[in-house]
């Protein structure tokens, strides 16, 4: 027998998640939360798991549950429809406020299917929100049946995204599994985040500072990536940067690797310790990137300097430098100090 779910009123969440003060601990049912999760859910499964889009577009990295940072970047940069957005994942654990963080992504999500994309985190798992958090603030605020709707819904997420077919997105990285994006859209749903795997590298891996080619990742979870694993990624795929999110740095963004991958992390103030900024990265239409940058201490945002992808290189002149580069490179298996 099939469960029958009323149709929520998705503005009137929305309205009430984005204008209502914190006046309960319920400020939505739970029948209607549980209603969201089933309808974004559809609308996940429909989407591929390397999701295709288009600048203009505004990326968010780590949320964690800070409600009041997602409202301040919507504020800023526009709710959608206003403003596309495409979302780096880590909505849950450690914020006091996960319900309403993920809740109301699900309902712009459903309202404004092309204009925001909802990646998955490593933090979209059973298994770390039972550790961080999120398990916890649905077992105390609602109950743990919804902790577990949401659940099944983030399992159905999708988990990369190429943007203007010029940047790769993902939440950790990259993965000695992937040899063409293709693998990532053969990746089954709904599923759980594996211990190991490709699945397991794109929302885990991390890049490494020092070392060459892969080595294990201080997490105790998937692998680390040198620069010269950047650069033959982005060769192969014809792509120009790699942005991804998963660690907090301390101006809200980082580059790496000469401006080859870039670090978008969006929650300030982590955990109220961190006194790190947060920020977003906004790609033009022309691919003119810039960074709204949000102090941690400080509630008015300011934007950064631009950078723009520049024309591409000549694939033969790229590649014969990319053969000689890698003929006297230090050895690929390179153990840090870290260790």
């Amino acid at each position: 027998m099939s469960l029958f779910l009323r149709k929520p009123n998705i503005e009137g969440i929305i309205r009430t998640l984005v204008c209502g003060r914190r006046q309960s601990k319920r400020p939505i049912s739970q029948k209607d939360i549980m209603s969201v999760c089933h309808m974004v859910r559809s609308v996940f499964l429909q989407e591929a798991m390397c999701l295709r889009v288009n600048a203009p577009i505004c990326i968010v990295g780590d949320l964690h549950g800070q409600f009041e940072d997602l409202l301040r970047i919507l504020n800023n940069s526009g709710h959608p429809p206003q403003q596309s957005y495409l979302f780096l994942g880590d909505y849950v654990d450690r914020g006091h406020r996960s319900v309403e963080t993920i809740t109301l992504l699900f309902c712009y999500k459903i309202c404004y299917p092309d204009k925001i994309f909802l990646l998955r985190g490593n933090h979209e798992s059973e298994v770390l929100n039972q550790v961080y958090g999120f398990f916890d603030e649905c077992k105390r605020r609602y109950t743990v049946k919804l902790w577990k709707t949401f659940v099944d819904c983030y399992n159905c997420m999708p988990v990369a995204a190429i943007v203007s077919k010029r940047v790769f997105c993902c939440h950790g990285g990259l993965s000695p599994h992937l040899s063409c994006i293709e693998q990532i859209n053969q990746l089954k749903r709904p599923t759980e985040i594996p211990s190991e795997g490709l699945l397991c590298d794109l929302l885990w891996s991390d890049p490494h500072h020092t070392a060459y080619g892969w080595t294990p990742n201080k997490r105790g979870v998937s692998v680390s990536f040198g620069r010269d694993t950047i650069e033959r990624f982005l060769v192969r795929n014809d792509f120009d940067l790699i942005c991804r999110a998963h660690q907090v740095v301390e101006d809200g963004y980082e580059f790496f690797a000469k401006r080859q991958l870039v670090t978008v992390f969006s929650a300030p103030n982590y955990c109220g310790i961190f006194e790190n900024s947060g920020a977003t990265m906004k790609i033009s239409e022309n691919l003119t990137i810039t960074f709204d940058i949000y102090p941690a201490k400080n509630s008015t945002p300011h934007t950064s300097t631009s950078i723009r992808l520049g024309p591409r290189e000549s694939g033969k002149v790229f590649r014969a430098a990319m053969r000689i580069k890698n003929a006297i490179k230090p050895p690929r298996f390179q153990r840090s100090s870290e260790y």
